[in-house]
């Protein structure tokens, strides 16, 4: 039977950018609502409703938020989705490249169009991993930016100089990060200068995971990134939230004056991390430091009930660590977006469009509640995720037995691309609406 589904707006990912794509009645953070006109790959008018025309493609966007979209800086790919146990031992390359590709499209869905794909290059995994990983990436260019990070293992003492051999070859095979896992070498430092040596000699940013539990080795890493200048990303760094509060912030001081970002893991550890504390955001931001927040593991050994979330990252470091809503946010979003080099966003004319539509008033209810989102990628509308809500009509109906789908169950429907979906959140009498209509204008109206 024909696909009965809506067009996407904007027309299929496959296709060029459209020439105008238009977002109606959207809520700014600052309060206003506008309309926001997007001509390629970027804004080009943000206005007044009703001020930009009403050419191209119209997608009404009343009762939703509107953000620069959420990066993901610290996701790891190729142990994604391995829980459970029928998945624990798949690691050939499909498997990988196949669990790298849904787990980015489960991160794209909740509003990551940039993500920063953590791989193991060890003598034990070899580079299968990551030519998964790398494959992955390509196959999704046009819905997100994957890029990949080459985390090697030890890299002195005697398994050394093999792991410095793959780390190269990594690189030569495509890696867009150098990155190391400094506290399980058996010399620490000396790993983190390799790793920082060999980024130097090719161009490329580093990447470290470390707990940050040693203030002293934690002071060697800040004076080797100062020295390697921008680009370093430490993470997750739990370690420092064990720490004394003066030591804490003293090894703050040095990583701001250092210009390191770290990547904190509100939602959890990841591999490789012997705790699961998360960073201590407040004495962070307080000494200046960048602080980018990341998913790390989703739904692997580790952490079974990951969610890959970057809203709920944000919900966290607001709920759990004392930052209002729009710091909070600003982790997965500017933030995050600087850790991986990408250029920042705003909702103005001549930002690139990356953008997040999300159902709510305002940025902490957006946090609270982020069930609807409709996700934009160079300019096109790449994701749309959903929520159902049914009530019973208190007034009508028996108290008991009604399995009818009013019968007082809350029911979510969530979907990729599946057509219209529904939020009951919208405005209007009791019932479900639809999600906002949406389609080409013109002399025969809207579609």
């Amino acid at each position: 039977m024909p696909d009965s589904r809506p067009p996407w707006p904007g027309g299929s990912t496959a296709g060029p950018a459209p020439s105008t794509l238009l977002l109606s009645g959207v809520r700014l953070s600052d309060g206003r609502t506008a309309d926001v006109r997007i001509g390629g790959r970027r804004i080009e008018a943000v206005g007044a409703p009703g001020s930009l025309g009403t050419r191209g493609t119209r997608l009404d966007l009343r009762g939703y938020l509107l953000l620069p979209a959420p990066a993901e800086p610290h996701a790891h790919s190729d142990t994604a989705l391995t829980a459970a146990p029928e998945h624990s031992a798949a690691h050939t390359t499909d498997d990988v490249r196949r669990r790298a590709t849904e787990a980015a499209l489960l991160q794209l869905s909740h509003g990551a169009t940039a993500l920063r794909a953590q791989v193991r290059v060890t003598t034990g995994t070899g580079l299968a991993p990551l030519d998964a990983v790398l494959e992955a990436g390509r196959s999704l260019r046009g819905l997100m930016d994957l890029t990949v990070v080459a985390v090697s293992g030890p890299l002195t003492g005697r398994a050394g100089g093999d792991g410095l051999a793959l780390l190269r070859d990594a690189v030569d095979r495509g890696a867009d990060v150098v990155g190391g896992r400094p506290d399980l070498d058996p010399d620490p430092g000396g790993h983190a200068e390799a790793v920082l040596g060999l980024a130097a000699g090719h161009g490329l940013p580093v990447d470290l995971h470390t707990d940050a539990d040693d203030p002293a080795l934690l002071a060697r890493f800040a004076t080797m990134a100062g020295e390697f200048g921008p680009g370093v990303s430490l993470g997750p760094c739990g370690g420092l939230s064990r720490l004394p509060e003066d030591t804490a912030a003293a090894a703050a001081d040095r990583l701001a004056a250092a210009g390191v970002t770290v990547v904190c893991l509100p939602q959890g550890g990841c591999a490789g991390s012997r705790l699961r504390d998360t960073a201590p955001a407040g004495l962070l931001r307080a000494a200046g430091v960048r602080l980018a927040a990341g998913s790390g593991a989703l739904r692997d050994p580790t952490r079974p009930v990951g969610r890959g979330d970057p809203l709920e990252a944000a919900y966290l470091l607001a709920a759990q660590h004392g930052l209002d809503a729009a710091a909070a946010y600003e982790t997965v979003s500017a933030t995050a977006r600087a850790a991986m080099g990408l250029p920042g966003v705003r909702v103005e004319a001549g930002s690139p469009a990356e953008l997040l539509a999300v159902r709510g008033d305002d940025l902490p209810g957006a946090l609270s509640l982020a069930y609807s989102r409709i996700v934009v990628h160079r300019g096109r509308v790449v994701a749309r995720t959903g929520a159902v809500r049914e009530y019973r009509d208190p007034g009508t109906g028996s108290a008991h037995g009604d399995r009818d789908p009013g019968s007082g169950v809350v029911r979510e429907d969530r979907g990729l691309g599946s057509g219209a979906v529904r939020d009951a959140s919208a405005r209007g009498p009791a019932g479900v609406l639809g999600l906002p209509r949406q389609g080409r204008t013109g002399p025969g109206g809207e579609l």
